[in-house]
């Protein structure tokens, strides 16, 4: 392999993986940060905050934001409650220890089970029942100290997830967005073939259908995240909502032009809708990636003008059907697809608009954002 040939095969896996190296970069210098302050301010157990920071800092802010909460609530809770047990429980032999572990852990387990957000409220608590920290410098100071470093390390690992390479959970949902988009173009090819008699398809669908779930899994978590840096006043970018149910839509969509195309058209129909179906199938394809691309850079999306032309011309060669004395010697399960099929596009057709709408919104903020 040519030195040259190397490189570019490297710069091309490490520009794949580039969002991961920011996080693992991220990572690495809110630790690093944390153990210099705890350093700085002579913090006895400063681990605990190194060990925040490294928790807090996620794949974008508002990850962060909902990591750091959570950890600080936890933690609030359970060294209060922990230390109140071990200041007023007693726990000087093994047997008294025991149960005051069972007493310290068991309210704070349902409270984890109930709100996930308090999960490490049980194992600050246990930590505070165990030695040496709790006998050493006593419960309330251990508390006290306990507070102080999650929230040191919650501080150093916020502000490295905005202003180390930072990255909003807008962005993470839109590329989300994009590659459901895509897979959708994909799809929409694999059932025209269907349509058409084309082999390939049932075995592409095997691949598309996992894929495009959890690209939607992807986006949607992401928009979780997107909607708690809005609240947070971190971003002015438009309700992610709307764009995740308008995917889900579409999704739903799909898959009923999946039923209906679930075996061949029958020749003479094919025959008559052949042209069209291949016209919608050429700009359906390419209405969807161009719009992938405007999700991806948060762009302005793409004219629907062919798509739109394509679409109502199956329509109008599907309803010419019905007066056509050959077509009428089929069964009635071909009428009753073509009527499926129909019906499923013009569904696709309304969600599609309003994804074009959702990405319209997205692109204008953009750009108010960034002038």
């Amino acid at each position: 392999m040519a030195f040259p040939e190397w490189i570019e095969r490297a710069g091309g896996r490490i520009g794949a993986r580039l969002a991961e190296l920011k996080l693992a970069l991220r990572v690495t210098i809110a630790g690093t940060l944390a153990y210099a302050v705890t350093k700085v301010l002579d913090l006895p157990q400063g681990y605990w905050a190194v060990i925040t920071a490294v928790v807090v800092v996620q794949a974008s802010v508002g990850g962060s934001l909902k990591a750091a909460v959570e950890r600080f609530s936890g933690t609030l809770a359970g060294a209060i409650y922990g230390g109140v047990i071990a200041a007023f429980v007693p726990h000087g032999s093994p047997l008294t220890l025991g149960l005051s572990i069972v007493v310290a852990l068991f309210p704070l387990a349902i409270l984890a089970a109930i709100k996930p957000a308090f999960r490490v409220a049980p194992i600050t608590s246990l930590i505070m029942m165990l030695p040496p920290t709790g006998q050493a410098i006593g419960p309330l100071a251990s508390a006290i100290d306990r507070v102080l470093e999650i929230t040191l390390g919650n501080i150093v690992g916020l502000v490295v997830s905005l202003f180390v390479l930072p990255a909003r959970a807008h962005t993470l949902m839109t590329e989300a967005a994009a590659k459901v988009v895509s897979l959708n173009a994909d799809l929409f090819s694999v059932f025209i073939g269907e349509l058409t008699a084309d082999p390939k398809g049932r075995l592409a669908l095997q691949k598309l259908h996992p894929q495009i779930r959890s690209a939607l899994k992807k986006a949607e978590a992401a928009s979780e995240e997107a909607m708690r840096e809005r609240q947070s006043h971190l971003t002015e970018a438009p309700d992610p909502e709307p764009l995740i149910r308008t995917l889900y839509r579409v999704r739903h969509d799909l898959v009923m032009i999946g039923r209906a195309a679930s075996s061949p058209l029958p020749a003479p129909v094919l025959e008559r809708l052949g042209p069209s179906l291949t016209a919608l199938h050429r700009t359906t394809d390419a209405l969807l990636r161009d719009l992938a691309r405007a999700l991806q850079h948060r762009k302005a999306p793409p004219e629907a003008d062919a798509f739109e032309d394509a679409l109502n011309e199956f329509g109008s060669e599907a309803e010419a059907l019905r007066s056509n004395a050959l077509v009428h010697a089929l069964p009635a399960r071909a009428f009753g697809q073509i009527f499926a099929l129909s019906f499923a596009l013009e569904q696709f057709r309304q969600d599609l608009g309003d994804l074009l709408a959702r990405t319209r919104e997205l692109a204008g903020k953009t750009a108010i954002e960034e002038p």
